[in-house]
């Protein structure tokens, strides 16, 4: 402790670095798991708003945009809190992951669908003529190609979770924010912490965007 000091403390940040990694793996973790639900969950949605029949298109419509425009922190507290009075519970870090990953699924469905919508007709029409099957149709023609446009897209996304993985701590999520709000509530400490987990944010998140840009202009070639 650096009693009042305004000088950077090297002693605090070497005390906190053992939680900071367990942070870094919760994180890491719901973001993976949570991007992995939303990208499975946003195809299904994207599907589903294709349906030949309203009765499918229109309760997908309802919920989508339920869930896209009631804030992510609402949906944390009804999943942890009000959930087990109905008899299902589960951990805050399956509670967060299952949370990010149905509230982003809304938005990857609309990306999903740009780039279902971006195929040509004439792709369409060619795998008619060729008397391909429903399924196969979306497996191997349409799918592939959508999905190749949308690859950026997603990745975004990708980033915004990962911005949002500090609200799990409302709920009790030991992510890597959290860890650092418990180490400074413990030694008073709080830049070193902190600025840790800021700079931590960044080199995860800036390295990512690059990476998307090098991949969106790969995909463009």
């Amino acid at each position: 402790m650096n009693n009042g000091s305004d000088k950077w403390d090297w002693q605090a940040v070497s005390d906190f670095m053992p939680h900071f990694w367990d942070g870094v793996l919760v994180t890491l973790q719901v973001l993976a798991l949570g991007s992995l639900i939303s990208f499975t969950v946003g195809l299904v949605w994207a599907l589903a708003f294709r349906a030949p029949t309203r009765f499918i298109r229109w309760p997908v419509g309802l919920i989508t945009e339920f869930i896209r425009n009631t804030p992510l922190l609402v949906q944390l507290f009804f999943l942890f809190f009000v959930l087990p009075e109905w008899g299902v519970q589960f951990s805050a870090e399956t509670t967060g992951t299952i949370a990010i990953g149905l509230h982003y699924s809304t938005y990857t469905a609309q990306v999903y669908r740009a780039g279902i919508e971006a195929v040509p007709v004439g792709q369409w029409e060619a795998a008619k003529a060729l008397s391909l099957s429903y399924a196969r149709t979306w497996t191997a023609v349409i799918l592939p190609q959508a999905i190749r446009r949308v690859v950026p897209a997603l990745g975004n996304y990708v980033i915004a979770m990962l911005k949002d993985t500090p609200l799990l701590a409302s709920i009790g999520v030991l992510e890597l924010l959290q860890r650092s709000r418990l180490e400074a509530a413990q030694t008073f400490q709080y830049t070193e912490a902190l600025t840790v987990v800021g700079v931590a944010f960044i080199l995860i998140a800036y390295p990512s965007s690059l990476l998307l840009r090098a991949l969106e202009r790969r995909l463009v070639r």
